[in-house]
């Protein structure tokens, strides 16, 4: 994708925010309505055009070919990696990934026999816009890009970014650059028919289903794998709750209260044989841990 295409894209996203952020329900898409007209569009052109030509080309290719085009274009991806791996400062996988580009290209014949996985050199999946978010820079808000589909206003500047040193962008003659590029998408296109089932069979809304899917995705990949754990509401009240009972217990109470899984010692008395219906059952409290509410739930029996 060129400049001016960026640009373009850009553009009509500025003068679409005002009136889609009124009717936006996620605060990461405030660009709900415009993404779900282009999220029709570029589904409109898949089922027209660009998914029959992957189902053929699943159909007429052999296996092993389709290994040989992925790996191929898996290799020329290599050199986009590498260059994250060392603007990220991770410079012992940024020389593994080299070297894994150099045993490929040569040993693999350009590619399309992966050796550096058999010689244990295992792929990495690296691009600019997670070095922009290794570095602190934001998602933006969600984008939705014409026939490339999911993204962020971060992940587009990545991929324009990305796209400069691509070597399939420096092939000089143009129809060659466009076939290896329509080869490109319908080898990725094929790849993902089976994936295309799950999703049909698990999501209610498949724009929302893909946004998120998505927006957790790439934040798993930022993270390498280790994402900060986010707390819900549930767990934030019980933070401040238990913050103001620390204020006002003394060393002995705090001692004589209850951790956290291991529900108060419980004396046999007359009132621990009523039924779970009597007033002087424990009964789950909306405002207690949500592991205390578990713990009374179970013993009354009202789970």
């Amino acid at each position: 994708m060129n400049a001016i295409r960026i640009l373009l894209i850009l553009t009509a996203l500025a003068l679409t925010s005002g009136c889609a952020s009124n009717r936006a329900n996620n605060p990461a898409d405030p660009l709900e309505s415009f993404n779900r007209g282009v999220y029709k569009f570029n589904d409109t052109v898949d089922k027209a055009v660009i998914k029959p030509v992957a189902q053929g080309y699943d159909t007429v290719m052999p296996e092993i070919g389709k290994t040989m085009v992925s790996n191929f274009f898996s290799n020329l991806d290599d050199v986009i990696v590498t260059a994250n791996d060392f603007l990220q400062l991770k410079m012992v996988q940024g020389a593994l990934d080299a070297m894994r580009f150099a045993v490929n290209t040569t040993v693999g014949l350009y590619g399309l026999i992966d050796v550096g996985t058999q010689v244990g050199l295992e792929k990495h999946n690296e691009d600019f816009g997670q070095t922009l978010g290794k570095w602190g820079i934001g998602n933006g808000p969600y984008i939705v890009l014409p026939i490339l589909g999911p993204s962020t206003l971060r992940d587009s500047v990545g991929l324009y970014a990305d796209s400069r040193p691509s070597k399939v962008r420096r092939v000089e003659h143009m129809r060659t650059r466009n076939q290896l590029y329509a080869g490109n998408a319908i080898s990725h296109r094929a790849q993902m028919l089976d994936q295309e089932k799950i999703l049909d069979e698990a999501a209610v809304d498949r724009y929302e289903f893909t946004r998120d899917a998505y927006l957790l995705h790439r934040k798993n990949l930022v993270y390498d794998g280790n994402p900060p754990r986010e707390k819900y509401d549930d767990e934030e009240n019980n933070d401040t709750r238990n913050n103001g009972a620390k204020s006002e217990q003394t060393p002995a109470s705090r001692t004589a209260s209850v951790q956290i899984g291991n529900p108060p010692a419980i004396q046999p008395d007359s009132s621990m044989i009523k039924p779970a219906s009597a007033a002087t059952s424990p009964q789950p409290d909306a405002n207690r841990p949500s592991v205390y509410r578990i713990w009374v739930a179970q013993y009354v029996g009202i789970r």
